[in-house]
């Protein structure tokens, strides 16, 4: 196996192109991080114990055995068995530490220090490492907190902010502070990396669900530190817009948003009440916030003339900000409508898998999708047959 330009479809290296990066991560949010990473030509072996990443069994759904949740995570990646409880194996970790350019994982704080894995191990024979490690809650007081996104979720405060007012907390459809997580991650290496380029030096990177729940709660956890307000769950609507939410329609709901005065002016225009633009209880921002109950019932009555799908066409076609509540099937559905091709195939023939596109745009160096979720240990024998062979150090 080389480390040099084997990560990129020919005649198009990727931006990370000749970047090894050793992933000793599972789950979520790491394989999320360093499958970015791989898109971008990053050469990323994910490093599995005997059973394999836990994901491969969370079924269903399922393809063709495989849980679709690990297959949405691992492409671009070649797959090592180690048993780390084993001194060879463990000496081939080492070895993989010493010539990696990124060392990720999510273990628990001090959880690799048996292994001789942990960030100062791992700098000793490698000094300009980009060493990142993941966390469910740091590495002080919470360190031995388990991390799993559905805890953050309820302890940072999210599931306080989601549902019905009157009705129980609720978790978010996804586990969406691992994603986060993962991205922060990502972003995170690429500026170490970057630093390396300009001195030499590598660095520890550290990401925890918790730090990463509070700063993307973004305006929810500024009312509270900086305007100490507690805020509450509010439903569909939000805390300083209105309108901003679901609204009935002659048939169905549909997403309805004036973020600003010359929105709400076009929206009610549109609706055939122009008048409200005018009225002295909704004529700001402000105004329509503190008399959002008096000012719904008015665009419902309105909004009851047409179904949700009518309304989208027409208030489209003003610039207004709307949209119906698709299904999962629908948002793919509407992205292929709009031309962004949400959907690669990667892999040829029986070995292919549908996979949703990396979001991530290049003039110059696209993302490419160049392998399919590796099968447990599949990369085995070249991988070992790179780390027994004598390396000089130099990583293209």
């Amino acid at each position: 196996m080389t480390t040099s330009n084997t990560t990129s479809a020919p005649g198009n290296p990727g931006p990370l192109d000749g970047i090894v990066v050793a992933d000793f991560s599972r789950v979520l949010a790491g394989p999320y991080a360093t499958m970015l990473l791989a898109d971008l030509g990053a050469e990323v072996i994910k490093v599995e114990g005997p059973g394999g990443d836990d994901t491969r069994a969370w079924v269903p759904p399922e393809r063709d055995g495989v849980g679709t949740y690990y297959l949405s995570v691992n492409r671009n990646k070649r797959s090592v068995t180690l048993d780390l409880r084993q001194e060879s194996d463990r000496a081939l970790a080492h070895e993989l530490s010493r010539r990696a350019d990124v060392f990720i994982h999510n273990f628990k704080p001090g959880g690799l220090a048996r292994f001789g894995l942990e960030y100062e191990d791992v700098r000793a024979r490698n000094d300009t490492v980009v060493y990142c490690s993941i966390s469910g809650f740091g590495t002080a007081g919470g360190a031995s907190l388990p991390g799993y996104d559905l805890l953050v979720q309820a302890m940072s405060g999210l599931m306080s902010l989601t549902g019905d007012p009157d009705g129980r907390p609720f978790r978010a459809g996804i586990s969406v502070f691992d994603v986060m997580t993962g991205l922060h991650s990502a972003i995170g290496v690429l500026a170490a990396l970057h630093h390396r380029d300009r001195t030499g030096q590598g660095q520890h990177v550290e990401t925890n669900l918790l730090s990463t729940a509070l700063s993307a709660l973004v305006n929810q956890t500024s009312a509270y530190v900086a305007g100490g307000v507690v805020p509450t769950r509010m439903g569909n609507a939000h805390l300083s817009l209105f309108p901003y939410e679901p609204l009935a329609t002659g048939d169905g709901e549909l997403i309805v948003v004036a973020g600003n005065d010359a929105q709400f002016r076009r929206l009610v225009r549109a609706l055939g009440r122009p008048e409200l633009a005018d009225d002295e209880r909704f004529d700001s921002v402000a105004k329509r916030n503190v008399n959002r109950e008096e000012l719904r019932p008015h665009l419902v009555h309105a909004l009851a003339a047409k179904s949700a799908q009518d309304w989208f066409a027409v208030l489209t076609a003003e610039g207004l900000p709307c949209g119906p509540i698709n299904t999962v099937a629908g948002g793919v559905g509407l992205a292929e409508d709009l031309g962004l091709e949400p959907v690669v195939t990667v892999g040829e023939g029986t070995a292919a898998v549908p996979s949703v596109r990396n979001p991530i745009r290049f003039s110059a160096t696209p993302a490419s999708y160049r392998t399919p979720p590796p099968a447990l240990g599949q990369h085995d024998a070249e991988v070992r047959a790179w780390l027994t062979t004598a390396w000089e150090g130099d990583r293209g």
